[in-house]
């Protein structure tokens, strides 16, 4: 008797970011807003990480709705109708509901059900995770668009009186629809994990601690020179084994964007990389705040929103961040 052969997917060779979408807080916070209860000022905020604001929402603008006007908007330039949208990604650590996922309402709201959705939890290094599974699931048939957002309302858990990160953080999502395509658009991604660091970016408390009365609503906590130390150096050798990988030369590339975690971050990463003059590196952090999963979308939208970047070129995209997590690509530019 002969063995039945089950049918597989139709594969395709390559796939790309056909088009973006972001949205950010609708408040701007200044420095000076701030530096009081961390017994600060606007010079030592700008000194240590180069942001002058940072863009937070309003009690009324949710993290949802941020995540569906940046989808809407990339649904909309990638010329697709959401039902083609074959599965919805949703990189955020700040969903307020533990289950069910934050990417199961959003296909709904856009208009992409029944698109299977899921979360992914890995912090500021979680929208280049979305596009390493997106790529996969392109260029293996299973599905033919795919929607990846990072979004965070991450002001509903600072801490003001914080000097360690929330100092740092604003709200915000960026989007992107993944494509098929006759090139390659998104080169083998570098990603991977330091678990051994695992407690050097994180929450004050857990939620059982919260709910038995023993800690206070959980906030956000970094150890800033562990990480610092780690983001600056082991991110630079992540970054450049992405060129590598890809095949891609640093003088090559129109632009870097990495995540904007802190401006002395990105511009030693630049420096290490050896990154030439004629190559933008992303400063979206100057106006907008460390936005985690949203922050290399949203970057990437700026700078092609600007006119400082155009579409076809390449940019390297790295993000790092709680786990301690990280991931790298080349992609051709929307």
């Amino acid at each position: 008797m002969n063995q039945p052969v089950m049918r597989q997917y139709e594969p395709v060779r390559y796939s790309r970011i056909l088009s973006l979408g972001a949205a950010r807080g609708d408040l701007v916070v200044t420095n000076d807003d701030i530096a009081g209860p961390i017994d600060s000022s606007d010079e030592w905020i700008r000194q240590r990480t180069g942001i002058i604001t940072r863009r937070r929402a309003s009690e009324n603008r949710s993290l949802m709705d941020m995540a569906v006007e940046a989808s809407t908007e990339a649904i909309k330039k990638a010329g697709i109708d959401p039902s083609e949208i074959g599965a919805v990604l949703f990189s955020t650590i700040t969903h307020p509901h533990q289950t069910p996922s934050a990417a199961a309402l959003l296909a709904d709201l856009v208009g992409a059900n029944p698109a299977p959705a899921f979360d992914i939890s890995a912090a500021c290094a979680g929208y280049c995770y979305g596009i390493a599974q997106a790529d996969a699931l392109v260029r293996s048939g299973m599905a033919k668009y795919v929607l990846v957002v990072g979004g965070e309302k991450l002001s509903d858990f600072i801490d003001p009186t914080d000097r360690t990160i929330s100092f740092l953080l604003g709200d915000g999502a960026g989007a992107a629809i993944v494509g098929p395509s006759e090139t390659p658009g998104i080169s083998p991604t570098v990603w991977g994990s330091d678990g051994s660091n695992w407690d050097k970016v994180g929450m004050s408390a857990s939620l059982l601690e919260f709910r038995d009365g023993s800690a206070t609503w959980p906030t956000l906590r970094q150890e800033g020179q562990t990480v610092y130390r780690w983001a600056s150096w082991e991110m630079a050798k992540t970054a450049a084994k992405a060129l590598e990988v890809a095949g891609v030369k640093a003088e090559e590339l129109s632009a870097v964007v990495t995540h904007q975690a802190n401006i002395r971050i990105i511009d030693e990463l630049a420096k290490q990389l050896g990154v030439p003059e004629n190559v933008v590196v992303a400063r979206d952090i100057i106006y907008t705040g460390n936005t985690s999963a949203a922050s290399v979308p949203l970057a990437m939208h700026a700078l092609l929103e600007s006119g400082e970047v155009k579409s076809g070129g390449l940019a390297l995209q790295i993000g790092f961040g709680a786990g301690l997590a990280f991931g790298a690509q080349v992609v051709v530019l929307p």
